[in-house]
């Protein structure tokens, strides 16, 4: 199966062009089921090389760690029902690792990604396979390093195309193009994050957003930077977009244009129209456009949504890209597109209070029992300086910024957590006693305690398979006061209810089990809750954190693992022999 290439030329501005598929061989795998069929099954095999190479942008060049010399990386497109093969050849002095992010990874965390949860890093110098088969799944996802903020560059699309003989619950578009949302510093990212670690304050904010890769004419000196689009007149398009941005929430439009959303996290959803999007990191959008304009140059474009109270520094621009129909004149630009204000989290609740999920035959049942309730405040902390500590090092507030679930802030350990957990030796890497709850219960969006501090460590909370968990994340003001994209990996979840202020036991009176979205990360409103539903029935150990990847740096995370069940289709498999060793 050969990766599409969809290639623009914009004449007003400059030549944008992709680059080279990656490598791929499509292979048939004979599987003999326990119900004595036998199964044709295609393998995908792309080989991926993380490598080093320059990139210009903003008139300054930089060496970027990246994958087969691309950036953003090569897309990734299989069908349902295929089992995806990767080989990761690590040729950079860091460590790495690749997690693909909204897959099941049905008794296959082998191949999860996280770094020291699933997986130790691939070292310089070696490499991994990676291999699962993607079931019950189709749409778009994507996959990211995970590892040290090295996500900021390699990362890519990961297109799951509905299985042969299958159709889309929509209209068929004309065309399907990926939007990759990004942030990007003129500083290494690394030098970034280490800044922020030793001064125990928030790190430098990007200087731009890019569209797949590019800044676009708004910023200095990036004319020749700006990715396009060529459409034709009267034809529908599907847009695949994902915010791969590392620390901001970014709102979406196209200028003139109704955008029709269809899917959300790889899970179809009743269509609406709207204006604009909201997009957290490591969410997925799929949208229709239909090129139903006068002739002309159209400005998409995407900029932050950034409501924390008090207010953080963040990037305050705007990326660009064009839609340009192809029998237009050169000289007809429309302006932006009207994108909601940073602030406006009014438009932000009304956006995702539209998503309900598509009432299919492969949707599966929303949970009505519940047999786990887990409640968790997500929030910032503030550790107090240690004495005799430099000023240069506390520059949290007078103190060093933190994060935690449950007033724990996590601290990854220095192996494997699944290792460790599948071969029963825990003693140095994580204990099984994470909370069901937080230590205190008290005014959790009001007035903040006296007492910032949380407390370290390396806990996860232990699920029976085939539980009916139900998680409340209420969101804190300790510290201050900001929406949280949480993102649960292996799994999908129902987004039951969400509000604002403290979460109340009355509130699932109000719940939606009828047809709530399905998703892979929620957004915690500002000074609110969310409450989620899933069936535990996918073992392993599975990661669940803030998708800020400065919230992750300090801790707000945790492990939740799920036991095996009955019999081996109820158990995990097995660790590959090339499974990487700390």
């Amino acid at each position: 199966m050969l990766v599409p290439i969809f290639s623009a030329i914009l004449l007003s501005f400059s030549l944008a062009s992709h680059a080279n598929p990656v490598e791929i061989e499509r292979f048939y795998e004979f599987n003999v089921s326990l119900s004595s069929c036998v199964v044709l099954r295609a393998l995908e095999v792309f080989s991926l090389q993380i490598t080093r190479s320059q990139v210009t942008r903003l008139c300054s060049t930089k060496n970027i760690v990246n994958v087969n010399g691309q950036f953003p990386g090569p897309e990734i497109h299989l069908d349902e029902g295929d089992m995806l093969v990767v080989k990761v050849n690590n040729q950079v002095p860091e460590n790495i690792t690749l997690h693909w992010h909204g897959v099941f990874q049905n008794r296959t965390g082998w191949y999860d990604g996280p770094a020291y949860v699933t997986q130790c890093p691939i070292q310089s110098g070696s490499s991994y396979t990676y291999k699962f088969v993607i079931k019950n799944q189709r749409g778009t996802l994507w996959w990211h390093a995970h590892i040290r903020w090295m996500r900021a560059t390699v990362y890519g699309a990961l297109i799951i195309h509905p299985r042969p003989g299958s159709s889309f619950p929509f209209p068929a578009p004309d065309a399907e193009v990926p939007i990759l949302l990004g942030e990007w510093w003129q500083s290494d990212v690394q030098a970034v994050l280490n800044q922020a670690l030793a001064s125990g304050g928030g790190p430098n904010v990007s200087d731009a957003f890019t569209i797949n890769g590019l800044p676009g004419p708004l910023y200095n000196c990036s004319g020749n930077d700006v990715y396009a689009l060529d459409v034709e007149q009267g034809k529908t398009y599907l847009l695949r977009i994902i915010n791969a941005a590392m620390n901001t929430d970014l709102f979406f439009g196209i200028a003139n244009h109704k955008l029709t959303v269809v899917e959300a996290d790889a899970s179809y959803q009743q269509p609406f129209e709207t204006d604009y999007i909201v997009i957290t990191p490591g969410q997925t959008t799929n949208v229709l456009f239909t090129a139903d304009q006068t002739p002309g140059q159209y400005f998409m474009a995407a900029s932050a949504y950034a409501a924390a109270v008090p207010q953080n520094p963040f990037d305050n621009t705007t990326t660009a890209g064009i839609i340009r129909y192809k029998s237009s004149p050169s000289s007809f630009f429309s302006g932006l597109p009207r994108l909601p204000a940073f602030n406006d989290t009014r438009k932000v609740v009304s956006f995702n209070s539209k998503l309900r999920g598509l009432l299919t035959e492969e949707l599966p049942t929303v949970p009505v029992k519940v047999d786990r309730h887990l409640f968790f405040t997500v929030g910032l902390n503030r550790e107090d300086c240690p004495r005799g500590a430099p000023n240069s090092s506390c520059q949290g507030n007078g103190g060093r910024f933190a994060a935690s679930i449950n007033n724990i802030t996590y601290v990854s350990p220095r192996s494997s957590i699944l290792g460790a957990y599948y071969t029963n030796k825990l003693m140095n890497v994580f204990t099984k006693d994470f909370s069901t709850k937080p230590p205190v219960k008290f005014d959790y969006t009001g007035r903040p305690l006296r007492n910032l501090n949380s407390k370290n460590g390396t806990k996860a909370r232990i699920i029976p398979y085939g539980s009916s968990v139900q998680i409340i994340l209420q969101g804190t003001s300790l510290v201050n006061a900001e929406s949280h994209p949480i993102h649960l990996h292996g799994y999908d979840f129902f987004i039951v209810g969400q509000g604002f202020g403290n979460y109340k036991k009355k509130y699932q009176a109000n719940f939606n089990l009828v047809d709530p979205p399905l998703r892979n990360t929620i957004s915690v409103p500002l000074k609110g809750w969310a409450a989620i539903r899933l069936i535990a029935n996918n073992p392993g150990v599975w990661f669940m954190h803030c998708h800020l990847d400065i919230h992750t740096t300090w801790g707000l995370d945790t492990v939740l693992i799920v036991e095996n069940g009955e019999g081996p289709l109820q158990s995990i498999q097995a660790p590959p022999p090339d499974y990487p060793r700390c």
